[in-house]
């Protein structure tokens, strides 16, 4: 656990940057006295406030560390440590920011992990390279019982001085489990400590044979391999990196912490990094970062941390700042070995098995169990491969570590390329924070059961979560925007990994104080890198003390937030609580018909927040085809051409008779406080034990946080016509597509060219649920005229309420009753331009 290294600065550097650092360093130094322990150690081995200090200062910026004659990496450590190894820790708390939060990490990450046979009996390993003064190893303690979790701990180090330190500290403790090994971490063997783990089968007999033939496993028998600010400080760190593959354990874990900078240059087209959230460094901060470090000898290039993810398999990372000491730059990462490890399956057969329930093929196993990518190049007619099997097989033909979705302990998320525009354009929001379709009606229309392979887009993912509770073979979760996929990802890793008071906070209330130190202590096994990255940056969503939490975000919120405004222009707020406290059905109508409808139905409120085209847009996620649909049907409806006409044919008259025509039935026939959680979450920004979807239910709860209950799940992030392009025909039997169809320009090729995929790909009988703004929707012909026949099952006629959201002028169910011939490949070039997006 080394930091800044000795100052060894050559004679004849200008000496305006030594002052420059000086001043820096004499301030943060009395920032860091500030933070340290006011007393003495025990024994004296911990120097006091001021001689901390002092020390900290005189041996970083003043004292030369050349070393002596010797010239050794060992002898300029030491002649760096030995006057403040005492010191060592109270200096670096505020400096070494991330180590805990490593620790957290991969503590979770060997929590969540199966046992292997023969662990119970052999315990756990733990290698600490360049742990220095045991702090690491100590801090461990915070989230597992050291002595007892781990058989034994090794802590390898150069620095005698901090060894020393190291030796004392765990004698104090008590901790006779770990061991302190003052050695070169290149020339570290666990098999000269360990006993029980293989030597070398062959003795190297001369230099010149270790040189060129491999000694060394593939894998060795430590579950934990761990460096805190230690890579930075090693010259010679490709030796190092190498040789932890010699000591991790096949399913072993991998933990590093480390300053780092790096330009997006560098990363920008690699799919194995786990994600680039705050990667890149800008321009000033990473040369003034690189240079200052540089003077002691610390390497920020970023080569170091590039050879870390070539050489292993990336689980986690994070990109941070130390907003303490002027935003110096870090990273935590957390990996395991680059080749997958499997007992009974090659690697080559893993990516098939992982490819197959992408695309629901069949066939698990192919008869020819050759090599995968040799199979797929020498076979005349085209598979079908999904995006994450064909980026695999780049990878490992140019000896790339597969992307981290592969390395993750369940294969929920399917790989995506998060560099491209049509995930971008987003911009790292989700519009929707809770799902808009009634999971009710969608159980009654369906009645999934064990055979079903449903797809559906996944908007928050709560009909997604729906489905499942209902025990289908499989359920596909489609969304172009990445944070929809997100959220529901977040919901997936809740179930498996919390109790239901704390899953209900998240996602019941929205808001949970602890959410950053559950969402790494205890989420983290069991989410993407790109997901967790994500909520990491966010954790405010749910932390923050002020605001609704999680039900006042999203591209939704806007709409939410209106009628708040509503309500306090109006002066309704005591109004609001009234109507989620109703009774009964007659109190709740007698509030809406007299207090509430008269504001929120305003034509004030219409035609000047309403009817906008850009609030329809970004609050309710209407495009400009879904808002034409609404305006044709008013144009043709009794209120525009009956006998005594109420409305003029305008955009404003047109959306003001929508929401009537939405938020009256509601009213009046659903009971908001107790059995209508679409609405009660839009008034009082979060959901009550009494009123809440399905799937926060304990019941569900119960379910899906069983062993295995998720395994069904598939999470693609793309284009939902791209993904069914991708299914094995004749797989799914049901689809559901809310109102995505909506989108599409009327008569355009491309729903023709959706409808024929969703026919390919569902077997005869299957069932296409949709919902759309229109009560006859012009694409229905396009379905009856591609295989299918077409039922309305719910229009708001005559005021019907069709169910409890009512946002939709009509539902749908259209069952595939013919095969279409195959697709042409012009068929399937038609279309995808003409849609800008399929988030909903």
């Amino acid at each position: 656990m080394a930091s800044l290294g000795g100052n060894l600065m050559p004679f004849g550097i200008d000496v305006q940057p030594l002052y420059a650092g000086m001043t820096i360093a004499i301030l943060g130094g009395i920032y860091i006295s500030r933070l340290v322990p006011k007393s003495e150690g025990k024994n004296g081995d911990s120097p006091g406030l001021l001689k901390s200090f002092f020390l900290f200062f005189w041996s970083c910026f003043i004292k030369p560390h050349t070393g002596d004659s010797k010239g050794t990496q060992q002898d300029a450590l030491e002649s760096f440590y030995k006057k403040q190894a005492g010191a060592y820790d109270a200096t670096r708390k505020v400096l070494l920011r991330g180590r805990e939060d490593m620790l957290n990490l991969v503590a979770s990450q060997l929590k969540a992990k199966p046992s292997t046979p023969g662990q119970a009996d052999k315990g756990r390993i733990w290698i600490d390279i360049g742990g220095g003064t045991g702090f690491n190893i100590e801090a461990m303690s915070q989230f597992v019982n050291v002595p007892e979790f781990f058989s034994s701990v090794y802590l390898v180090d150069f620095s005698p001085s901090l060894c020393e330190v190291a030796r004392k500290r765990f004698d104090k403790l008590g901790w006779t489990n770990v061991t302190v090994v003052c050695e070169d971490a290149r020339k570290f063997r666990l098999e000269d400590y360990e006993p029980g783990v293989p030597a070398v089968k062959n003795p190297l007999r001369s230099p010149a044979l270790s040189y060129f033939t491999q000694q060394r496993p593939d894998h060795g028998g430590a579950d934990l391999v761990t460096m805190s600010y230690s890579l930075s400080m090693i010259p010679d760190y490709y030796s190092v990196v190498d040789s932890v593959t010699s000591l991790l354990s096949p399913h072993g874990i991998m933990g590093v912490v480390d300053f780092y900078v790096q330009n997006q240059v560098d990363f920008s087209f690699r799919n194995f990094t786990g994600g680039i959230v705050d990667r890149h460094i800008n321009f000033l901060s990473r040369n003034f970062w690189r240079a200052w470090f540089d003077l002691d000898r610390v390497g920020l290039e970023p080569s170091r941390r590039d050879y870390l993810e070539y050489k292993y398999g990336t689980v986690l990372n994070i990109n941070a700042r130390n907003h303490a000491l002027g935003s110096i730059p870090y990273y935590i990462w957390v990996g395991c070995h680059k080749k997958p490890f499997s007992p009974s399956s090659l690697p080559h057969e893993i990516l098939e098995r992982i490819d197959a329930l992408a695309t629901e093929s069949p066939y698990l196993h192919p008869a020819n169990q050759g090599d995968a990518l040799t199979r797929a190049i020498e076979r005349s007619a085209p598979e079908i491969r999904s995006k994450a099997f064909v980026t695999a097989m780049s990878n490992l033909s140019a000896n790339l570590p597969l992307p981290s979705f592969f390395y993750q302990n369940h294969h929920w998320r399917i790989y995506y390329d998060d560099q491209l525009q049509k995930h971008r354009q987003f911009n790292d929001e989700y519009i929707y924070a809770f799902t808009w379709e009634d999971t009710r009606v969608d159980e009654r229309l369906l009645n999934l059961g064990p055979e079903d392979k449903v797809i559906a887009i996944t908007s928050a993912g709560d009909n997604i979560l729906s489905y499942l509770t209902q025990s289908p073979a499989r359920v596909h979760a489609v969304d172009l925007n990445p944070t929809q996929n997100h959220l529901l990802e977040l919901k997936a890793a809740a179930y498996t990994a919390l109790e239901y008071e704390d899953f209900w906070k998240i996602f019941g209330d929205g808001k949970h104080p602890q959410f950053r130190d559950i969402l790494i202590s205890k989420l983290s096994p069991h989410l993407s890198s790109r997901a967790f990255q994500y909520w990491l940056k966010n954790v405010h969503v749910f932390q923050s003390t002020g605001g609704y939490g999680l039900y006042d975000t999203g591209g939704s919120r806007h709409a939410i937030r209106v009628f708040r405004w509503v309500a306090r222009v109006f002066g309704l707020q005591t109004v609001v609580k009234q109507m989620l406290e109703a009774k009964t059905l007659n109190e709740q109508r007698e509030i809406w018909r007299h207090k509430i409808r008269p504001a929120l139905l305003s034509t004030v409120v219409c035609n000047l927040v309403v009817a906008q085209e850009s609030f329809l847009w970004a609050a309710l996620g209407v495009p400009k085809n879904q808002l034409a649909m609404i305006e044709a049907d008013h144009a043709q409806s009794d209120a525009v051409r009956g006998p005594n006409p109420k409305a003029k044919n305008t955009r404003s008259h047109a959306i003001w008779h929508y929401m009537v025509n939405t938020l009256d039935p509601v009213a009046e026939e659903t009971h908001i406080a107790t059995d209508n959680p679409y609405y009660y979450v839009c008034l009082a920004g979060k959901f009550s034990r009494q009123c809440h979807p399905d799937y926060l239910s304990a019941r569900s709860h119960a379910k899906l946080s069983r062993p295995g209950a998720l395994d069904g799940l598939r999470i693609h992030t793309d284009e939902l016509e791209e993904v069914i392009s991708r299914i094995m025909p004749g797989t799914l039997t049901v689809a559901v597509i809310m109102d995505s169809m909506d989108w599409f320009d009327n008569g355009s090729h491309a729903a023709a060219a959706q409808v024929t995929k969703l026919n390919r790909a569902l077997k005869m009988g299957g069932r296409v649920l949709l919902r759309s703004s229109a009560l006859v929707p012009w694409y229905t012909e396009v379905f009856k005229s591609h295989g299918f026949t077409a039922k309305r099952h719910g229009g708001r006629i005559d005021g019907a309420c069709i169910d409890r959201v009512n946002m939709y002028a009509s539902c749908w169910i259209c069952t595939k009753t013919e095969n279409l011939p195959p697709p042409t490949p012009e068929m399937d070039q038609i279309g995808g331009s003409e849609i800008t997006s399929l988030t909903l």
